[in-house]
């Protein structure tokens, strides 16, 4: 697997600094692209399904010729329906090569993410919370060994 440590960026940037967030959009891609390796070339609904962890599903919700727009998340049972958790949008820069969390939708259930939306104010201190969860979530993933590849993904019912 590639980690961060491996990921030389092309510039000296600063943990919180705009330069350092589009070194982690980069690392971010990166290690997406690992997880569904034809991110590029894929459409609609898929699930990756590996023992010792739930099923992941990925979402493709939009597609330009150098964008797309995709859902990440578990969905748990509960009580009342299906929770999506986390539920991570993400756009993917195909020419520029990074990928950015640009929504959490359920981070408000969470205690922590909680108190660091209300510390960090400033949008880059947001994008910088969301993104470092998201760095650390694709290489859970990757260990747990999920992928979306042609040959280990199934297409969702």
């Amino acid at each position: 697997m590639l980690v961060d440590s491996y990921i030389l960026p092309e510039c000296i940037a600063r943990p919180g600094s705009f330069g350092g967030l589009m070194a982690l959009y980069e690392a971010n891609y990166i290690k997406l692209f690992q997880l569904v390796p034809e991110l590029d070339s894929r459409d609609g609904a898929h699930v990756s399904c590996v023992s010792g962890d739930s099923d992941l599903h990925l979402q493709i919700e939009k597609r330009s010729k150098y964008t797309c727009e995709l859902r990440l998340t578990y969905l748990f049972p509960e009580d009342d329906g299906v929770i999506a958790d986390p539920d991570l949008v993400v756009r993917v820069y195909f020419d520029a090569r990074m990928a950015e969390v640009t929504s959490w939708i359920n981070a408000e259930r969470h205690e922590l993410l909680r108190y660091l939306s209300r510390q960090l104010q400033r949008e880059l201190g947001i994008c910088w919370s969301r993104n470092i969860v998201f760095s650390k979530w694709l290489e859970y993933l990757h260990d747990k060994g999920h992928s979306f590849s042609s040959a280990a993904a199934r297409n969702a019912l």
